[in-house]
């Protein structure tokens, strides 16, 4: 026999018993204006697991009367398309409802276009991965993107409430701790919320408390997908915690993503990153310590390695900070696109040929060695290009030591220079 699983048998009937979401479901916004006018467009629910994508979508399909067939992209193609089109004619009209949308792939997502364009079809898609980058523009362009927000402790407690006393919930006591332990660590998905509850109840035998709570929640299950959108947003908090040398937000984000299920070498490269583009030369012994953590943890593995990057963290969070090296590289290519073939001055050009010589390659040449004075009157950039300024030392770090040699050496060469011009 089939056992309902119990966020089936306790879903919402109608759309005021829906708990969150109140930015699209409330008076005056817009999904309840599509029910109260009994017309669905197209649209795209954009939202973390368990916030309510499913039954709302139901919901709406429900309430304008129309017939729903529900699919997930992630074993759906283009024959179940072509089946759900075939089943509209006969009916004039049908709602797609379509889990996991991020799943199909472009040609997938193009075989639905013409049947929202001639109106055969209804699209209600479910995705928890960012629009922007998985729908197709020509897709977006027709439907709207609605997004969904993590339901917050307050809702989830209704929801775990409403387990309680729904005549085909559970049958089960709780005490209010353990309902808020069970709220907080939910991290916003009423889904996993409900299969906790359910399993602390069995623990309980229908008394759950604070210890079978915590019994039931076990080692916690973070909330990020390692290919999809939070991921991103954990690593983009980690990086600019780095930057903003916020060590403790650098090393909670840092924990985040390790305890998650994160690649550790995955971080261990963007650390380096970090090293390079934020503390640069600042402080040119991040670097150096980027890859030795790297290194430290190819050898020990976890969970020991993970206290080498840990300390890079750190490390870097509390380094001084550069992006002179990152801007200096960014304005060199941009010059070395501007003028890609700009002569490179004779006298330092290569001359390994008798030929090449007589053509005034390397001639005049002034070796520093033997002639500072020389070196520095001699032209090195393209004539075009001559007072071009690339790389500005900051005042930070090593870099404060840096920039009054900079300043001397340019002062010195301006001043050697047979023939100054500005580029």
């Amino acid at each position: 026999m089939n056992i309902v699983p119990l966020a089936e048998r306790i879903r919402p009937k109608t759309l005021d018993e829906v708990v969150g979401q109140e930015h699209l479901t409330g008076p005056g916004k817009p999904l309840r204006r599509m029910l109260e006018a009994r017309r669905l467009s197209s649209f795209i629910l954009w939202g973390p697991p368990g916030s309510g994508k499913t039954i709302l979508a139901r919901l709406l399909a429900q309430g304008v009367g129309q017939a729903m067939v529900a699919l997930s992209a992630v074993s759906a193609g283009v024959k179940e398309i072509k089946e759900a089109v075939a089943g509209a004619q006969t009916q004039s009209g049908l709602v797609l409802f379509l889990d996991e949308i991020h799943r199909f792939n472009k040609s997938q997502q193009d075989a639905l276009l013409p049947h929202l364009e001639s109106g055969l079809l209804t699209l209600i898609g479910a995705t928890t991965e960012n629009p922007s980058f998985e729908i197709n523009p020509a897709l977006r362009s027709r439907a709207r993107v609605y997004i969904l927000k993590p339901l917050d402790e307050e809702a989830i407690r209704k929801v775990l409430e409403r387990a309680l006393a729904h005549p085909e919930g559970l049958k089960a006591q709780a005490d209010p701790e353990a309902l808020n332990l069970l709220a907080q660590a939910a991290l916003g998905d009423a889904r996993r919320a409900l299969l906790a509850l359910e399993l602390a109840t069995s623990l309980g035998e229908g008394q759950v408390t604070l210890a079978t709570a915590k019994e039931a929640l076990g080692h916690s299950i973070l909330a990020f997908d390692k290919e999809g959108e939070h991921f991103y947003d954990l690593v983009s908090a980690l990086h600019k915690s780095v930057r903003g040398n916020h060590v403790d937000a650098a090393l909670y984000y840092f924990a985040r993503l390790v305890e998650g299920g994160a690649d550790p070498l995955y971080l261990a490269r963007r650390l380096t990153r970090m090293a390079v583009e934020d503390v640069g030369l600042a402080d040119p012994g991040a670097l150096r310590l980027a890859i030795a953590a790297k290194a430290a943890y190819e050898l020990l593995g976890s969970p020991e390695g993970e206290l080498a990057l840990a300390e890079l963290v750190i490390y870097l969070a509390l380094a001084p900070k550069s992006n002179s090296s990152y801007v200096a590289w960014k304005n060199a290519q941009n010059a070395a696109r501007q003028y890609p073939d700009a002569p490179i001055p004779l006298h330092i050009r290569n001359a390994p040929t008798a030929l090449l010589q007589q053509l005034g390659y390397g001639r005049g040449y002034a070796y520093y060695h033997d002639d500072p004075e020389g070196s520095f009157a001699q032209p090195y950039l393209p004539e075009i290009l001559e007072g071009l300024t690339l790389y500005e030392a900051t005042g930070e770090g090593w870099e404060q030591r840096v920039r009054q040699r900079l300043q001397a050496l340019r002062e010195h060469f301006a001043s050697k220079a047979k023939n100054p011009r500005n580029a």
